[in-house]
């Protein structure tokens, strides 16, 4: 008898009326929308709207803030604190005891509430408003023309051609970056970013955990320091990013020591103000899968990129215009597995290769929980060059340092083709990839060659560009998309040119002289694919994209 008592007191203790829970609180509608949807300059920035103008990107009512009014009543409530507030979802995470959190659905301006705890809530509430072993975390961090010398960042650059970026002095100029992560001790005075300060590129940014503006505090968790490092560290000779001429801001909504829910609303909430001051693209090397708490922790089949409350926010990231690149996760030798959240959403989720190219064992997989194809592309994540919190130059294994190195290529690449969506971006990436027409769970879409990339889509690479009183080389090609035969015909005055076939891999599939007599090529023996043709004369040559259909 006594000992059922004291069982019964241990649950009551435990799951009671004083255990704190999270939540987040759905309110019912916002003030003053038509005001702000009138004036949009009063709740975006002038490059925010910009950018939404450019790209045909809707102003709607996530845009406007949530009521301070309401915020406020919230955190009056007994027993309550509110941890972050969301705009796009127009709703507060809050901590406090079940008792006190169901008591807020008696405020006359609350819609519903949703517990991190999933079986709190009832079969009706289960749906998000917006819909679009607990340890894990421990091992998340694992810790003019461009003529670089890459020094001991070589290989990450090589493996993906980035250098042919840089050399057509695509190096993220003009390109906006966002980095969410744990922390940037000594950002704002490591020489690895002088070149980033020197050019006013480093935007300043938010501490979402602590609430303050001091990002750079030296005793934080170095993680996105070294993050950073890869995509716009510069150490002469040493080491280069793959994008050192973007800018950056820098949120830390990671939280190392612990592993809670409202880590997610975190990340919503910088997303959102990365939105709101017109970021371009967002890094971020975070997963979220189990929790502290395994009551909050998700399950493998939740990885459908539309359970987790980040997965859905980043979904709205990516319809806001934004091109999101995060990490797949450290997860492939567990028994966990598949990537974490919001690898699974419609983001471009980086898996991790070491320098020759092949899949390390603890890079999360694919696909998602709905069968979508993750990772989107591999890059270096073993052994992978960064900076750290001293300045040093050391070597670090992990998917976090994997898409950084991607997210840096991406924005360079997209500063070579300035008005293609974020959504073509990602494609046209897929598109260069190495296993493209044949992704697998480990590699996805693989290993992208942005230098392809560039000739795929008529940017001129390393040698695209011509000398004054160059010759001037225009061959048509015809059909495309090809069926049986593909027909050349040469530039005006011609006579002969060397032909060349490759495949999506590289491979060279044949090689013949054309005339103007002998000008077609029979395709009909290939795969269904996309193929670059290569026509050289005189030492000139030209890259086609070619579609087998």
């Amino acid at each position: 008898m006594v000992k059922n008592i004291l069982i019964l007191i241990f649950f009551f203790t435990l799951f009671g009326a004083g255990a704190q829970e999270h939540a987040w609180v759905y309110f019912k509608d916002k003030v003053g929308v038509d005001e702000a949807m009138a004036n949009p300059e009063t709740i975006l920035s002038a490059r925010a709207l910009a950018r939404k103008n450019k790209f045909n990107i809707p102003i709607d009512e996530r845009d406007v803030p949530v009521n301070e009014s309401y915020i406020a009543q919230v955190k009056g409530q007994a027993g309550i604190a509110v941890k972050a507030k969301s705009k796009w979802f127009n709703c507060v995470h809050v901590i406090g005891s079940i008792n006190d959190i169901a008591s807020l659905s008696s405020l006359d301006f609350v819609d519903r509430i949703f517990y991190a705890n999933r079986s709190l809530n009832s079969k009706a509430g289960k749906s998000p408003k917006y819909k679009s072993k607990p340890d894990n975390h421990k091992n998340k961090f694992l810790t003019q023309k461009a003529n670089f010398i890459y020094g001991q960042s070589e290989a990450q650059i090589s493996q993906l051609k980035v250098e042919a970026l840089h050399q057509s002095n695509y190096t993220g100029e003009g390109l906006w970056i966002a980095v969410m992560d744990g922390g940037f001790p000594n950002v704002d005075q490591l020489a690895a970013f002088s070149r980033l300060r020197s050019n006013n590129d480093l935007l300043g940014g938010y501490d979402f955990v602590g609430r303050t503006t001091n990002i750079y505090a030296p005793d934080g968790n170095s993680h996105g320091t070294r993050v950073l490092s890869d995509m716009g560290g510069y150490v002469e000779n040493q080491l280069v990013g793959t994008a050192p001429d973007a800018s950056y801001m820098l949120f830390r909504t990671e939280d190392g020591v612990t592993e809670t829910p409202v880590e997610e609303s975190y990340w919503v909430e910088a997303a959102e103000r990365a939105d709101s001051l017109g970021i371009d693209l967002i890094n971020t090397s975070l997963g979220y899968s189990t929790f502290d708490n395994p009551n909050y922790s998700y399950t493998p089949a939740e990885m459908d990129g539309n359970t987790a409350f980040i997965s859905q926010g980043a979904n709205i990231a990516t319809a806001k215009g934004m091109l999101v690149v995060n990490s797949a996760g450290n997860s492939g030798s567990s028994s966990w597995g598949v990537v974490t959240a919001p690898a699974d959403a419609n983001v471009y989720t980086v898996g991790a290769v070491d320098m020759d190219g092949t899949y390390v064992s603890f890079s999360s997989r694919g696909p998602n929980a709905q069968g979508v194809v993750k990772p989107d592309g591999m890059a270096m994540g073993r052994n992978a060059a960064v900076v750290d919190e001293n300045n040093t130059i050391v070597r670090n294994n992990g998917t976090s340092f994997s898409s950084p190195i991607m997210a840096g290529a991406i924005a360079s690449f997209w500063g070579a083709l300035p008005d293609k969506t974020n959504l073509e971006i990602m494609q046209l990436v897929r598109e260069s990839s190495s296993m493209y027409q044949n992704p697998n769970a480990q590699m996805g879409y693989g290993i992208p060659n942005f230098d392809l990339a560039m000739t795929l889509n008529g940017v001129e690479g390393q040698n695209g560009g011509e000398d004054e009183g160059e010759q001037t080389l225009d061959y048509i090609l015809f059909p495309n998309p090809m069926e049986t035969n593909v027909q050349i015909r040469l530039p005006q005055g011609s006579t002969t040119a060397i032909l060349r076939l490759y495949d999506i891999y590289g491979k060279r599939i044949l090689e013949k002289q054309i005339t103007e007599t002998d000008n077609q090529i029979s395709v009909e023996q290939l795969s269904q694919a996309m193929y670059i043709v290569q026509l050289e004369m005189e030492g000139i040559s030209k890259e086609y994209k070619l579609i087998k259909k």
